[in-house]
């Protein structure tokens, strides 16, 4: 495959110890609903710092909502983690707040602490925007942050199946980098052929990114299984199969792509796919990749 300027510049960029991205998820809520403070971020990165694999990159949802970048940004300058943005792009209003806290973040503490840029998240999935619309808004926020100097990518998060919807190449066209969210267990895969699955819908990314715009890398931003909740035909949600869907798929994924497990908490969803437990505690073993 050939790399794009971007991808290069982004795997020069990492720490030696490793040649891809290696995250989580992370809510902007607590437990109880409130917002993370300052403090709980930190808590957080800690937490994910003091993993087997060090983890010091992490994907955020969006930038204003509750206060997610002016309170995660200083958390992560003094933890030394890096954040793939995500900004917002549904009502005009809340699009405005995204991107003027994104710019407020970047006046603040400078741009080395981004990762990249999502505008959206699986927008496309839900039917909620046109590939018109949205990618206008990724040419609109890329436009914003190198007018301030920023170079670092700009793209979009979505499910394979919106990415490989031939109505969607103008996204692909106006991405920087592609975020792929593949879920085996909403495809109701057994646990024993979600690998087969999952890399399936990574294949049939990459091949139609290359297609449009050879050159982009197609990075996971979100993947995991729950721990917990409803059978969904032959998925079934148990700690078990989190930590075989982990040891199969997240190993894999650490040594050949920039990766985003979900989800570092996720406590009240049905199915739920945090890690940590509302304990503080890892639910199964993150050990062995």
């Amino acid at each position: 495959m050939r790399f794009s300027t971007f991808a290069t510049v982004a795997a020069a960029a990492l720490p030696f110890s490793s040649a891809y991205w290696t995250g989580f998820n992370v809510g902007a809520n607590n437990i109880d609903g409130s917002c993370k403070s300052q403090a709980d971020w930190t808590t957080a990165f800690n937490k994910l710092k003091g993993l087997p694999q060090h983890i010091t990159s992490v994907r955020l949802y969006a930038s204003s909502d509750c206060n997610t970048l002016a309170n995660a940004v200083p958390a992560a300058l003094a933890t030394g983690v890096k954040i793939l943005v995500g900004v917002w792009t549904e009502d005009s209003a809340h699009y405005t707040a995204e991107k003027n806290a994104l710019e407020a973040a970047i006046n603040a503490h400078g741009h080395d602490w981004i990762i990249a840029i999502s505008v959206g998240s699986e927008d496309l999935y839900r039917g909620d925007t046109s590939a018109s619309t949205l990618s206008q808004q990724i040419y609109d926020v890329r436009g914003m942050v190198r007018a301030m100097g920023v170079t670092q990518g700009v793209g979009h998060v979505d499910t394979w199946t919106a990415w490989v919807d031939n109505a969607n190449k103008a996204v692909i066209t106006a991405s920087d980098f592609i975020g792929l969210d593949s879920y085996p267990y909403f495809q109701k895969s057994k646990i024993s052929d979600a690998s087969a699955v999952f890399w399936s819908a990574v294949d049939a990314t990459r091949a139609q990114v290359n297609a449009v715009s050879p050159g982009k890398w197609v990075w996971i931003t979100e993947t995991g299984w729950p721990v917990s909740g409803d059978s969904l035909g032959d998925a079934v949600a148990s700690v078990k199969n989190a930590q075989t869907y982990w040891r199969t798929i997240a190993c894999a994924c650490f040594k050949q792509t920039h990766v985003f497990w979900y989800a570092y908490q996720d406590y009240s969803a049905n199915p739920s796919f945090g890690v940590f437990g509302s304990n503080g505690k890892a639910i199964y073993d993150l050990y062995g990749c």
